[in-house]
């Protein structure tokens, strides 16, 4: 295992880099989605603003909703940027990576299958950030740079600046590997090994 510290939006070539059980550390931007703006996305076909497409290719998505204030300026000041469990959006994961270019995804819990494949596919990985570190994640976002779809608040698409972002796990890598594949299949195989040792017992 290794660990990187990254500046977004990665390449090709970085995210082959990574496997695994890497970590990373992350500079740079990245994109806050969520529930509300993927429905609209994909579900109601309401295409992105003009300005925000072309900064998509190869840009990092964090499943969150942050709590924020705004100011007189109009601009956004974070109170609470933690992150939310991605699977319930894996199905919006195939048409990020396919029609707009996102390479990562940055969540809790990993995706179902057909995320994962998507991410595998198209030279993307998943990074898995641990739960309750809302407010060390806060402190890492240097600003709130930008923000669309405002009325769907809290869940807009906001652009954050970042610095040394993370620890990040490398969950789901551009190879095929999936740390959680991993972990389940060792609980199964201990469960088997559990289950015999009461069978034995048991007789």
């Amino acid at each position: 295992m290794a660990h990187y510290r990254l500046q977004a939006p990665l390449s090709d070539d970085q995210i082959k880099t990574l496997r695994a059980g890497d970590t990373v550390t992350l500079d740079g931007y990245i994109f806050g989605i969520r529930d509300a703006n993927l429905i609209r996305l994909f579900d109601k076909k309401v295409e992105l603003p003009d300005d925000l497409l072309p900064q998509l290719k190869g840009a990092i998505g964090l499943h969150t909703a942050p709590n924020v204030k705004k100011l007189e300026n109009g601009k956004y000041e974070k109170v609470s940027i933690g992150t939310t469990t991605s699977y319930r959006m894996d199905r919006f994961t195939k048409g990020l990576v396919e029609k707009y270019g996102m390479k990562v995804i940055v969540g809790k819990g990993g995706l179902l299958e057909e995320g994962s494949q998507a991410l595998i596919d198209h030279t993307g990985c998943y990074l898995t950030i641990l739960g309750g570190t809302a407010a060390l994640e806060t402190l890492q976002v240097e600003e709130i740079e930008a923000v669309w779809w405002e009325d769907l608040m809290p869940e807009a698409i906001w652009k954050f600046r970042v610095k040394n972002f993370g620890p990040l796990i490398v969950s789901i890598d551009s190879h095929g590997k999936s740390k959680y594949k991993e972990v389940k299949e060792a609980a199964r195989v201990r469960l088997t090994k559990m289950l015999s040792l009461i069978e034995r017992g048991a007789k």
